[in-house]
């Protein structure tokens, strides 16, 4: 099967201070597996990414660190900056060729529904990866599911549907469904749908209101003042002034 290359340095940096790598464009990441201690390595960004949306999880990696001989790995999922979507840390795991490995590989649907297409009803997918377990060899990059059988709006396609080589192995529920198409809402589901969530958000503007003093309210504890609008003097006591 196809493999992808990527060449990646050792790294000494770690902690906080890898904080330093990313500003010039590397990102730190760790090999671990077979016949490896845990080694912390550093990829440049634009290299890790192109060979990661080539590869995703379902394709062996060739991996090079340094002059090292290349050794074959498996990317798990990079971890994700929250707001930016960029790469910011990775795990790579070395394989070993006559041991199984088990791995998610993307759903990829195809064709049309005549459900969706004919009835005008709601594509639902329930899950996009299956879990396989195989040879590294024997590693497929994905799997194509034909929603073309969903013809009415009591169809479904469940894991058992999905054919795969005799050499890789499901792993997920095989009762579990995948796909589905519902029947479109009518405008008066639609209605209720809506007037519920209005009905939602004015209730809870409401609570927000009641927590909060009515607006032109006066502080309780405040001074009155006397009837000719002046402040009112404060009471004359006998305690010294200190």
């Amino acid at each position: 099967m196809e493999s992808v290359a990527l060449a990646a340095r050792s790294r000494e940096l770690t902690g906080k201070k890898v904080k330093t790598l990313r500003l010039k464009g590397d990102i730190p990441g760790v090999v671990y597996g077979h016949g490896l201690d845990s080694t912390p390595i550093t990829v440049e960004r634009v290299a890790l990414k192109k060979a990661y949306t080539k590869a995703g999880s379902g394709t062996l990696v060739d991996l090079t660190i340094g002059e090292q001989k290349p050794i074959k790995v498996l990317f798990h999922d990079p971890q994700l900056h929250y707001l930016n979507g960029e790469p910011i840390h990775f795990d790579l795991y070395a394989v070993k060729m006559d041991e199984e490995i088990e791995t998610t590989i993307p759903i990829v649907f195809v064709g049309i529904s005549p459900a969706v297409d004919e009835l005008e009803g709601n594509f639902i997918a329930n899950r996009d990866e299956l879990t396989i377990k195989c040879l590294p060899g024997n590693l497929i990059p994905n799997v194509e599911v034909d929603i073309s059988v969903l013809k009415t709006f009591d169809d479904s396609i469940k894991v058992s549907d999905i054919q795969v080589p005799e050499t890789v192995q499901i792993q997920d529920d095989l009762e579990e469904t995948v796909a589905l198409v519902t029947a479109p809402r009518s405008e008066e589901e639609l209605e209720a749908e809506l007037a519920e969530d209005k009905a939602a958000e004015v209730a809870a503007v409401g609570a927000l209101g009641e927590e909060a003093p009515a607006e032109g309210e006066e502080d309780a504890t405040a001074e009155a003042p006397s009837a000719d609008g002046k402040p009112a003097e404060p009471a004359k006591t006998d305690e010294p002034v200190s």
